[in-house]
Formats: C-alpha cells, structure tokens, sequence
C-alpha cells in the first residue's frame, strides 16, 4: 500500500473512530487530541500495519493503547509514593509545615516567567490555564487549532525550561 492510499484509507476512517475517542474520553477537546495521536501514531508507524488485515481494528487498538497509556500516566503524576522510613506519616496533615515566604518567591518567579513570554504564547496559554477549550482560543484569537496547540505546547516548554530549578529530582 503506498503512502497516499494509507493516507486516504486513515482519512475514510477517521469519521468512523471520533464516535470511540468520545466514549473514552468524554470530551471533544481530549477526544480530538486522542483522534489525532491515533492518526499521527497510525501514520509514523504503518511500516507495522499488514496490508489484508482489517486497518479499522488495527486504529482502534491504536486509540485504545493510547487512551490508556495517557490515562496511566495522567495517574501517576497524582500518586504520591512515599520513601520514607516514617510510613505512619503518609495522609497525615498532622506534619505538614509550610512555608509562606517559599511560596511567595516560587509564585513571583513563576508569574515573572510567564510574563517574560512573547504575547503569541502567552495568550493563548493563559487562555488554556484559564479553562479555555481549544477551539474557544482558536475562535478568539482568530487562528487554527493546531496553531493553538503547538503555542500553548511551546508555551509549557520555554516555563519549564524557565522554571527548572522548581524540578523535582527522585
């Protein structure tokens, strides 16, 4: 199969999956960005793909692995493993200390580095971190989604890279 009739055959399925992506996630955003992963994984790896054999199953299974490699992971940012020898102490709000003067500079370094960047991120940035859907900033701003995303994307790496004495180490 060559590349443009498995580019026209992931086209011609890609209507017939949208339904699947919006079940497992249970929002359009999300459901939009897994439709999209799928399509990009779908197309980086179709070396793999066996021409024959059924190319919506093989999407599908995509789409799965990836909603659930997301959500795994989406997961474990929340988990706290505690390594201490001090077990007794993990959900205890007994023992929590915190300092204010801390939080302050990390909040001021924070906001000073979102300030430092250029408007065409920081718009549509604050925009997201304001609870602003995709297609809300790209109707706003007057720009395509996919702009929008790769600005917030390029947004959240120039922060981190701004902020990496915040990085936790393990």
């Amino acid at each position: 199969m060559t590349t443009l009739e498995f580019s026209y055959s992931l086209d011609k399925l890609s209507s017939s999956l949208k339904p699947f992506a919006l079940k497992l996630t249970r929002d359009m955003d999300d459901a939009n960005d897994l439709m999209q992963d799928t399509m990009v994984k779908a197309f980086t790896n179709k070396d793999k793909f066996t021409e024959g054999t059924n190319l919506k199953a093989w999407l599908y299974t995509i789409m799965k692995n990836t909603f659930i490699t997301n959500y795994q992971r989406m997961m474990r940012r929340g988990t706290f493993v505690d390594t201490t020898d001090n077990l007794h102490y993990i959900n205890s709000g007994d023992v929590l200390v915190e300092n204010g003067a801390y939080g302050d500079f990390t909040m001021d370094d924070i906001h000073g580095a979102i300030e430092g960047l250029d408007d065409v991120y920081k718009s549509p940035f604050m925009m997201h971190y304001r609870g602003f859907k995709y297609h809300e900033i790209a109707e706003k701003l007057d720009i395509p989604i996919g702009t929008v995303k790769n600005r917030i994307h390029i947004a959240r790496k120039i922060l981190k890279d701004d902020l990496h004495v915040y990085r936790h180490k393990n």
